[in-house]
């Protein structure tokens, strides 16, 4: 009960991969997060330092002045990228449905996961989908109960 099909290296918004699990099919989609903020408002310590109190601190070691450019160039190479929108922040929602029917299209989700993130394949997104899967799968379960016992009692009265 997983789901072995993956995200593509570069997804897009609306995104989908499918599977079969406990009797449901469910389908794991990414959606774009509708949160403005960058990455360096996400983020405490995106933007690298040398000061030991600050989060993005880039820790003890030798040559620091070096590897705190290092930091900096690739923290502005990331940002550059969201600028573009090269990569997104999205969320993965998983929807359930048995045997046509569909019972719910927010099952489980995640938000706030780097989507294209420059040097990534994506394949965190699947691994996402799939750490929801058990969630989505006790939602769909519920709802099934509960559609069952609303049709009983149609027939009862």
């Amino acid at each position: 009960m997983a789901f072995t099909e993956r995200f593509d290296s570069l997804a897009c918004e609306g995104d989908t991969i499918r599977c079969e699990a406990g009797g449901f099919t469910v389908t794991a989609r990414i959606v774009r997060d509708d949160c403005p903020d960058g990455p360096d408002e996400r983020q405490d310590g995106f933007w690298p330092s040398l000061d030991i109190g600050d989060p993005g601190f880039i820790g003890p070691g030798n040559r620091p002045r070096q590897r705190y450019d290092a930091a900096l160039k690739q923290a502005e190479a990331v940002m550059e990228a969201w600028r573009k929108d090269e990569w997104f922040y999205c969320g993965i929602v998983l929807s359930v449905e048995r045997d046509g029917i569909h019972l719910d299209n927010h099952a489980a989700s995640l938000w706030g996961i780097e989507c294209n993130y420059p040097d990534t394949d994506n394949s965190y997104l699947s691994d996402v989908a799939n750490e929801l899967l058990p969630d989505a799968l006790a939602t769909a379960n519920d709802a099934a109960k509960h559609l069952v016992e609303t049709v009983s009692g149609w027939r009862a009265s």
